[in-house]
C-alpha cells in the first residue's frame, strides 16, 4: 500500500508540492491539472516555521501545506496522536482530557475527526486489497445508542486466516431494555430481523466483487436465522456459501466444553477475538449506561478507528511470538505502523471510493436531525 511515512508538516517547504487541488469543485481535484504556483507563505502564532501557500492554475484558488495535513484547523495538533492512542487504550474522553490538560470537548471533536479519517482510510485500504482468497467470519456485535431500548448491531466481517477486518455495517433495531414487566417473545428466534438481514446483504454484496468469478464467497456464521434469509436473495444465492456453526447450549461456568462448542469456537475465533478486543479497548462499549455512545455515526467512526488499529498497529497475537499484523498477512505493508504514520496525510471523501453506507456515516446523515424528527412526529 502506497502511503507516506512522514507527515505533511515534516516536509520541507521547498520540496512540498500539492498532489491535487483540495477544492472538490475544481477539475484538478480528481484528474491531473495544470499544476500550482507558489503564493507566498504564512506563520502560526505558536510555530515560527513558514507554511507555504499555493495557487491552483485551474480554479485559481489558494491552499497551503497545512490543507493536506490531518491537523488542519487545530490549535493543538500534537494532541491528535495522543487522543488516538488514548481511545485505543480504553480511556474515556474526560480521562484523556485530564492526561492531556485540555478540555473534554476538544477530545470529543478530535475523536470525531479521527473517526472520519478512519472511515476514509479503511476505504482506501479496501481498494488496494488483493483478490479475496480466504473465508470470511461474520457476526454482529451488540451495543447501545444512548439507551438500552435503542440497540445497534454492528456487522463485522473478519478474514479467517489473516484476521483482517473487511467490513463494518450498522443494523439499528429496537432493544429489549431491562423493564421488569417485559416478557420474552417466543417467536423472536423464529422470525428474521429485517435490519440484520439488510446489513448482512450489504456486507455480502460488498465482498462478492473481491472474489474471483469462478469462486464463491465462503462465510462462517452462527446459527442465526437472518443469514439463511439473506442468502435467499437472487444476487447472493449462487455466490455465497454458508458454513453454519450454531451456538451450542453451554453448562455452568467452569464446566468442560462439548465437541460442538469446541468446533464452533475454533471456526468463529477471529470475529470473537475482535469483539473481545472492542469490549476491552473501548470505554463507550462497556456494560455501563453512563458510557453508552450517543450517536450512531460516532459509534461507527470509533469502530472504524479500532479496525484500523487492529489491522495495522496491533500484532495478531501477543501471547505467541507472532508480531505480524493482519495488513502484513495480506501484503498491504511490510511492517507494523504507528499512529503517526496512519495520521500522516489528510484524506478527501470525493477522491475515495466508498460504499453508500460509509459515505452516509462520513457525512453523518444516518441519524435524522431534530427538525426533521419534529416534523415527522407532527405529521
Amino acid at each position: 500500500m502506497r502511503w507516506p511515512t512522514l507527515s505533511a508538516e515534516s516536509v520541507r517547504p521547498s520540496r512540498f508540492l500539492p498532489p491535487f487541488c483540495p477544492w472538490p469543485e475544481c477539475a484538478a481535484h480528481r484528474a491531473p491539472g495544470r499544476g500550482f504556483q507558489r503564493w507566498g507563505y504564512y506563520r502560526k502564532r505558536r510555530d515560527p516555521k513558514r507554511i507555504p501557500r499555493f495557487r491552483c492554475r485551474d480554479c485559481e484558488r489558494t491552499c497551503s501545506r497545512q490543507t493536506f495535513s490531518t491537523t488542519y484547523y487545530l490549535k493543538r495538533p500534537a494532541l491528535l496522536v495522543a487522543v488516538a492512542s488514548g481511545l485505543a487504550a480504553c480511556s474515556a474522553h474526560r480521562q484523556i482530557a485530564r492526561s492531556c490538560h485540555c478540555a473534554k470537548t476538544s477530545v470529543t471533536r478530535m475523536a470525531e475527526r479521527l473517526g472520519r479519517h478512519a472511515i476514509l482510510f479503511h476505504a482506501r485500504c479496501l481498494t488496494e486489497l488483493p483478490v479475496l482468497a480466504e473465508a470470511i467470519v461474520h457476526d454482529h456485535w451488540e451495543v447501545f445508542v444512548g439507551r438500552q431500548d435503542r440497540a445497534l448491531g454492528i456487522g463485522t466481517a473478519v478474514g479467517a486466516e489473516s484476521w483482517f477486518v473487511y467490513d463494518l455495517d450498522p443494523a439499528p433495531h429496537r432493544g429489549s431494555g431491562r423493564r421488569p414487566d417485559r416478557t420474552k417473545d417466543p417467536q423472536a428466534k423464529t422470525t428474521p430481523s429485517r435490519p440484520y438481514v439488510k446489513s448482512i446483504q450489504r456486507t455480502f454484496r460488498g465482498l462478492i466483487p473481491r472474489v474471483s468469478e469462478n469462486q464463491p464467497l465462503v462465510c462462517r456464521v452462527d446459527g442465526r436465522l437472518d443469514y439463511r434469509v439473506a442468502v435467499k436473495d437472487r444476487e447472493l444465492r449462487s455466490r455465497v456459501v454458508l458454513r453454519i456453526y450454531p451456538n451450542p447450549v453451554r453448562g455452568p461456568k467452569g464446566t468442560p466444553r462439548s465437541r460442538e462448542a469446541i468446533e464452533r469456537d475454533r471456526a468463529m475465533f477471529p470475529v470473537d477475538q475482535l469483539h473481545q478486543l472492542l469490549r476491552h479497548t473501548c470505554a463507550d462499549h462497556k456494560r455501563e449506561t453512563i458510557a453508552f455512545g450517543r450517536r450512531l455515526e460516532s459509534i461507527l467512526g470509533r469502530a472504524h478507528l479500532m479496525a484500523v488499529w487492529k489491522n495495522f498497529l496491533k500484532s495478531r497475537s501477543e501471547r505467541k511470538p507472532d508480531r505480524t499484523t493482519p495488513a502484513m498477512r495480506l501484503g498491504l505493508t511490510d511492517m507494523r505502523w504507528r499512529w503517526e504514520r496512519v495520521l500522516s496525510r489528510r484524506l478527501f471523501p470525493e477522491r475515495e471510493r466508498m460504499s453508500q453506507i460509509a459515505r452516509t456515516l462520513y457525512r453523518k446523515r444516518w441519524t435524522r436531525s431534530l427538525p426533521e424528527l419534529s416534523r415527522r412526529h407532527a405529521a
